[in-house]
């Protein structure tokens, strides 16, 4: 590697130091789907989705609980008056204003002095908030934030509805993150093609999916953004210990993993047992190659989230936990 491509390599020098997740009570099985329709053929949509089981949260729990939940697990590792920025990426969220983060910046405690906003964000939202938290903390700006990653699309959606209810689930993540010594993220990868916002949708408080544009999107636009970020770090595929995408259905990922001749056992997948928790399912994949021992101190993680907007983004994390 030459010395002006490492000039231009956007690393920043600043690490996820620990990340919690919360879901849920109830967890809805495939035979749920069943009962409720039963002219539904159940394995094909099953051989697409792979999904087992879903979260939906109570009809009074909203993104904002979810989200606190998954702080408060983080805060039992820190001291919360340390945190002087907290993003929330949702786009569920209770109240079209005020901001949501200012609610949870006071229920959790934190300090006044806290920078708290919201990303309204699906898919490619942790991606985009990790950007930005970096970015403030590289600054001076701030010294440690906390993004939480919290959505609940399942009260958009109709018992009845074939498309959506089998793939998305609710789920919050909380993300800590802070200023490292050596370069541990980046460089990142963006894109917007708002043409396509009309494929995923909110209407009359109803969840509106157009499956097939959804997946000639990913399809087009993920592997060029990866190959992208590939060139930005002069690394190849190779280089990567573990890829992480956002885990939008079985049917996408394979497809991703086949069009890229990726190696599987690089590929981490939780949709199975969690189904799409829209922003947070990065993060708590992430949580769930760590604990599984797929992700190890000093790997090379790819992460790479896409979706609704049409929005994607994707980075590269050296893993420090």
């Amino acid at each position: 590697m030459n010395d002006v491509l490492i000039e231009n390599i956007e690393f920043m020098k600043i690490k996820i130091s620990a990340i919690a997740y919360h879901l849920p009570a109830k967890a809805e099985s495939v035979e749920v789907l069943k009962a409720d329709n039963p002219d539904w053929d159940m394995p094909k949509i099953f051989e697409k989705t792979g999904i087992v089981t879903r979260y939906i949260s109570a009809p009074d729990e909203t993104a904002s609980d979810l989200a606190y939940e998954a702080g408060m697990k983080i805060f039992k590792q820190i001291n919360s008056q340390k945190i002087d920025l907290l993003i929330l990426v949702t786009q569920s969220p209770a109240y079209a204003l005020p901001t949501t983060a200012c609610i949870l910046q006071n229920r959790f405690g934190l300090s006044t002095n806290c920078m708290a906003f919201d990303v309204n964000l699906g898919c490619s939202g942790f991606v985009y908030a990790l950007s930005i938290a970096g970015s403030l903390i590289e600054s001076g700006v701030v010294k440690k934030g906390l993004i939480l990653c919290s959505d609940t699309y399942t009260k958009y959606i109709s018992k009845n509805d074939r498309t959506c209810r089998p793939i998305f689930s609710d789920g919050a993540a909380a993300i800590l993150v802070e200023k490292s010594e050596g370069n541990s993220i980046g460089p990142f990868e963006f894109g917007t093609d708002g043409s396509g916002s009309g494929s995923l949708i909110v209407k009359d408080k109803t969840l509106e999916m157009q499956g097939g544009s959804v997946f000639l999107f990913t399809m087009r636009v993920v592997p060029q953004s990866i190959n992208n970020l590939l060139a930005k770090a002069s690394l190849t595929l190779e280089d990567i210990d573990l890829v992480i995408f956002h885990q939008a259905s079985k049917i996408v990922i394979e497809a991703l993993i086949d069009q890229l001749k990726l190696d599987r056992k690089k590929v981490f997948t939780n949709y199975e047992s969690i189904g799409n928790t829209v922003s947070a399912t990065i993060p708590i994949a992430l949580q769930d190659a760590s604990s599984q021992g797929r992700l190890k101190k000093g790997d090379k993680v790819m992460v790479v989230g896409f979706g609704v907007g049409f929005s994607w983004g994707a980075t590269l994390i050296n893993w420090t936990i």
